[in-house]
């Protein structure tokens, strides 16, 4: 379990394919404090540490992960929003995140407001994939408020520091994000529809 709140940011420093397998290889401030077997979410998606050291850490995702999210269009240089597992106890800063992605989105607008940003991304219209105008939504990993809500599209703000301390800074139009719908949601859905 996460909340969003984005660690460090790490860096794809080697990519090993291995059958329909990929072994990623990140460079990260946070690295030194995991432990083998570790759960620890990149851009949302929750994986494992099989290796790690004092300056690196490395995790494999597996072809259910690469189909469903935005790790295959990973290359050596890009930044990866990292966060360790929530412990019992912590503050819960974010909101509750499971660290499995829903799918991706196409950010279709990149808007300058002058001191902050608002990204729009649109997404495969599924029941199930659902956002509420201040609703919670997980966006590479991140902790974001929806303040804009379509059928298949939606709005965040980020403010300078979530945009300087996330891979938000590096996000342009046309590329994909990953996406966790709110878990809340998804129940409420799935009740309802019962």
């Amino acid at each position: 379990m996460f909340t969003g709140i984005v660690e460090a940011i790490g860096i794809v420093s080697n990519i090993k394919r291995e059958g329909t397998n990929i072994h990623f290889t990140i460079d990260s401030p946070i690295s030194a404090e995991l432990k083998i077997d570790q759960s620890i979410a990149h851009n949302g998606v929750c994986l494992t540490v099989v290796a790690c050291d004092q300056h690196k850490h490395t995790v494999t995702a597996i072809q259910e992960t690469l189909v469903k999210s935005n790790l295959g269009s990973w290359t050596v240089g890009s930044e990866v929003n990292l966060e360790r597992c929530l412990k019992v106890g912590d503050r819960l800063d974010g909101h509750m995140v499971q660290g499995h992605v829903d799918t991706t989105a196409e950010c279709i607008e990149k808007k300058d407001e002058n001191g902050s940003w608002v990204f729009t991304f649109k997404h495969p219209k599924r029941p199930g994939f659902l956002t509420v105008e201040k609703g919670s939504i997980c966006v590479n990993g991140t902790s974001l408020t929806v303040v804009n809500s379509g059928e298949d599209s939606f709005s965040v703000a980020i403010i300078p520091y979530t945009y300087e301390h996330t891979n938000f800074h590096q996000l342009e139009v046309g590329q994909h994000v990953n996406l966790e719908f709110d878990i809340l949601g998804k129940y409420l859905l799935k009740m309802q529809n019962s």
